[in-house]
């Protein structure tokens, strides 16, 4: 339990850096060129829900699992497709909405 809680800990804390880290550039997302850290939180964010999956195992709920994965997805594609640019005011916009309906979608019991 200690473990899943741990991991479950640093998962919340990437997402939330990675939330900070999208409404930091909320006065220039059309000028500022991105670096690593959203890449880098990315990838921690995907090995550790991976991980509390594993732990979960049999018990895992997926009507929450699928429908993040899919969001954490498009995310990817976002940030892929602006790779190296600058975001447009629609991709930035559906960047932050999307991660908040991620995280709204973490936090509803069902």
């Amino acid at each position: 339990m200690l473990l899943f809680n741990a991991i479950l800990l640093i998962h919340f804390l990437c997402f939330a850096i990675y939330l900070c880290v999208l409404l930091a550039q909320w006065q220039d997302y059309d000028t500022r060129v991105r670096n690593a850290s959203g890449l880098i939180l990315g990838i921690i964010l995907l090995i550790t829900g991976i991980v509390l999956v594993a732990l979960k195992y049999p018990h895992v709920n997926y009507y929450k699992v699928v429908p993040k994965t899919g969001l954490f997805a498009l995310v990817t594609i976002i940030n892929v497709r602006f790779g190296g640019k600058t975001y447009t005011k629609q991709a930035y916009y559906a960047l932050i909405a999307i991660t908040l309906l991620a995280a709204s979608i973490a936090v509803i019991r069902v």
